[in-house]
């Protein structure tokens, strides 16, 4: 998960993609950084942190130009400590490039050796973006065959990125002296939306991760990029757009649903915010099937990304809805921090009490999703220690079982509370009084109730089934062997293709 912005406008971009960074910052704390370009020359600054502490004054002086990209990163292959590892990347043949990558490109070992032995490409970092960088700048020199560069040539060097690259990825592109370009995964995994603004002088384009970015910048949302589409937009805003991939399917990480999208966000058509009330309505409706009998005196969010569902649900159940905890907001996401004491510690900072709202009461606590069970651990605890009475928890999210390969930090089983125990288990691991889980058929319902077109998506941390059909039990053990777990890994076997869905079933088939 990385926050991705590309522009082409009438006037100086610096200040545009500084903003937009600031608004998707909630996908990367790591590391941030922008390019833009003036002329023939590219102008770059990135660095470790966040965006309000990359960029100081004199760095956005030297970012000229009207036309440039934006990233911030949140560690997913590569090192999360190592600044050389902040994008965008540079390669300078063929004609200079810089690319901002959001995702994480599963075969990405094979490509280097690949890039090495057959493209003659030296790669200097364990990030995987840089892979793809230079994957992309090989298929565009061959594709450009040593003519001038032309829009057919660019759209042939993405098909050549598709049929080499595997995983997640959303890419933006500068390419010096032509413009702009955009494109997304076969499987539009990761998100990617299209903005336009008439200004005085012309129309100016943006893409970004999230509509959000759109709407702080005054851009209007024109649509998503289509799985395997590439958008091209050239210096006088010239827009081109074309499918570069032989075969796709729609299926986007319900992750980005649950949890890793603002709510006020678009994703595929779907608003996020209303996903996330139809989870709280589903989840109600399982409560009152399974757990009719349980008294609850108030509902009660675990900030922020649970709040539409809890809303929901307490409507639903006719019950009160409360503010019960204070979010500090200058303490960064437990999710993405690493290592477990600091997330552990990290929850007391983060969140404080309202004691009134807990004492002697039975209170339903309503998160996103339980992860690692740290953070639901330590916040259960908080709820007792305010003087509730009983403590009972629901998530939003079916038991996040499997590693996810696409781009969230969710790596290792051995990480995962519920890959290897019962919700019974969990239930007592955290020390709640009674634990409710969303079904996966309802989350999947949640979303395409408001887009129908929507019949894939990328549910692997939840049923073990890597949509892009290149994940085995060696591939999941080399990843936690990289982080040193030694715990075996598993693929749930769901179907006779090993847990993968293959482009070739699923285009045209129904879920």
């Amino acid at each position: 998960m990385c926050g991705i912005l590309g522009v082409v406008a009438t006037s100086p971009v610096n200040q545009l993609l500084y903003d937009g960074l600031q608004v998707l910052q909630h996908r990367g704390q790591d590391a941030a950084g922008i390019a833009t370009a003036e002329g023939g020359r590219f102008h770059m600054h990135k660095g470790s942190g966040l965006v309000r502490d990359v960029f100081r004054t004199r760095n956005m002086r030297n970012l000229e130009g009207n036309w440039g990209i934006g990233h911030v990163r949140y560690p997913t292959a590569g090192s999360a400590y190592n600044a050389s590892e902040a994008q965008p990347f540079y390669v300078n043949s063929p004609f200079g490039l810089l690319l901002a990558h959001n995702g994480n490109l599963t075969n990405s070992d094979a490509l280097k050796r690949e890039i090495f032995l057959s493209d003659l490409r030296h790669i200097n970092t364990s990030s995987d973006s840089e892979v793809l960088l230079n994957v992309l700048a090989h298929e565009l020199q061959a594709a450009c065959n040593g003519l001038k560069l032309d829009e057919e040539a660019v759209f042939r060097a993405v098909a050549g990125v598709h049929r080499r690259c595997r995983g997640a990825y959303g890419v933006v592109v500068m390419i010096s002296g032509y413009g702009l370009l955009a494109f997304r995964d076969p499987y539009g995994i990761r998100p990617m939306v299209i903005g336009r603004n008439e200004a005085e002088a012309g129309t100016e384009w943006l893409v970004a991760s999230e509509s959000v970015a759109l709407d702080v910048l005054g851009f209007k949302l024109l649509r998503d990029v289509a799985p395997g589409e590439a958008v091209l937009i050239d210096t006088e805003g010239n827009f081109h757009s074309r499918q570069c991939a032989e075969q796709t399917v729609q299926a986007p990480c319900m992750f980005e649903f649950v949890y890793l999208a603002r709510p006020d966000s678009i994703i595929d058509g779907v608003s996020v915010y209303e996903s996330r009330m139809k989870m709280g309505e589903f989840l109600a409706d399982k409560m009152k099937r399974t757990m009719p009998h349980v008294d609850i005196d108030v509902v009660i969010p675990i900030p922020d990304s649970s709040r539409p569902s809890a809303m929901q649900m307490a409507e639903r159940l006719g019950l009160p809805y409360r503010e019960g905890f204070v979010k500090n907001r200058y303490i960064g996401r437990t999710f993405i921090m690493p290592g477990q004491a600091t997330r552990k510690k990290s929850v007391r900072q983060k969140l404080n009490t309202i004691h009134q709202e807990f004492r002697g009461k039975s209170v339903l606590l309503v998160d996103d999703s339980i992860v690692r069970g740290t953070t639901s651990k330590e916040i259960v605890n908080m709820a007792r220690e305010a003087g509730a009475r009983k403590v009972y928890l629901a998530s939003a999210a079916p038991p996040v079982r499997h590693a996810n390969v696409y781009g969230i930090d969710m790596p290792t089983r051995g990480e995962l509370i519920a890959s290897d125990r019962t919700e019974e288990e969990i239930c007592r691991e955290i020390g709640a009084d009674g634990l409710i889980y969303q079904d996966l058929d309802d989350l999947k319902a949640s979303v395409r109730a408001l887009n129908p077109a929507l019949s894939f998506f990328e549910t692997s941390c939840f049923d073990g089934c890597y949509v892009t059909g290149d994940i085995t039990a060696e591939y999941l053990n080399g990843v936690e062997n990289q982080r040193g777990e030694d715990k075996p890994a598993k693929v749930d076997l769901h179907d006779d293709e090993g847990g993968q869905l293959d482009l070739n079933l699923a285009s045209g088939s129904d879920n």
